[in-house]
């Protein structure tokens, strides 16, 4: 999440960080807005609502729920360098899961879902 943070901030862009606690402190000082939500992981799920495309990278189980409640809201997950998921039966190949080797090619694929 640094990275990103970092990333967007060094391209110009607003960072909003959505922290799962209820101290300011813990955003990333690349943030220019903070949510501290005191929800804990709860707040995965307030993350993926918040967008229309989800951009997954790498990841613990963190992010494996986010891809999960994401796909669960009708949200499409770019998956960087993130859980290669399988399927059985309708979910098979891991529908609305979209693969993606760089960070050009995530966000290429993310806003062609737009």
């Amino acid at each position: 999440m640094a990275a990103v943070a970092r990333g967007a901030a060094a391209a110009g862009g607003e960072v909003v960080g959505v922290l799962p606690g209820s101290d300011l402190g813990e955003a990333n000082s690349d943030c220019t807005h903070v949510v501290a939500t005191g929800i804990g992981q709860a707040r995965n799920l307030a993350v993926v609502g918040s967008g229309e495309v989800v951009i997954a990278i790498g990841g613990e189980w963190g992010t494996l729920s986010e891809i999960g409640h994401a796909r669960s809201l009708g949200r499409t997950v770019v998956a960087l360098r993130s859980w290669g998921l399988v399927g059985s039966d309708r979910m098979e190949g891991a529908p609305g899961v979209i693969q993606a080797e760089t960070a050009e090619e995530a966000v290429t694929l993310a806003l062609a879902e737009l």
